[in-house]
């Protein structure tokens, strides 16, 4: 579970922020000059990194407010948290940027931010299925 450090709110759980993409996409100065591929490629095409990214975040149940993080998407390690508006920090410089209670990802086994824990299966037991319907039933 992360805890994210809102601008405006202070330290919250994620589970009161909505993720909003990725950060620094300028809207097209003519829109209506672009062409189907342009345009597509604008809303869609997004860069994957691994490492140090900066994202848009969404303080839903609290102040309501758009803000930026620039997050370590292998880590999950907050970097810095700063106004929308604002320019990107440099990433080697971002520690002394970030708040000082932004939080990391859980490192536990069952830690669903992680990925690597699923629900087990080995205790439950699956009877085969008939193959003849219950009477009254329609096919």
């Amino acid at each position: 579970m992360l805890l994210i450090s809102c601008p405006n709110c202070g330290s919250r759980d994620e589970t009161e922020f909505h993720y909003g993409g990725q950060a620094h996409v300028a809207y097209p100065e003519n829109p209506n000059d672009l062409t189907d591929r342009e345009w597509a490629e604008y809303l869609f095409y997004r860069d994957n990194t691994k490492g140090t990214f900066a994202e848009r975040w969404l303080h839903s149940t609290g102040c309501r407010q758009w803000f930026n993080m620039l997050r370590d998407t292998v880590t999950y390690d907050i970097q810095a948290v700063y106004p929308m508006g604002t320019p990107r920090p440099a990433a080697a410089g971002a520690a002394a940027v970030a708040a000082p209670d932004a939080g990391t990802a859980s490192t536990a086994a069952d830690s669903t931010t992680t990925g690597t824990a699923a629900p087990s299966t080995s205790a439950t037991s699956i009877s085969p299925t008939s193959t003849t319907a219950p009477e009254g039933a329609t096919k």
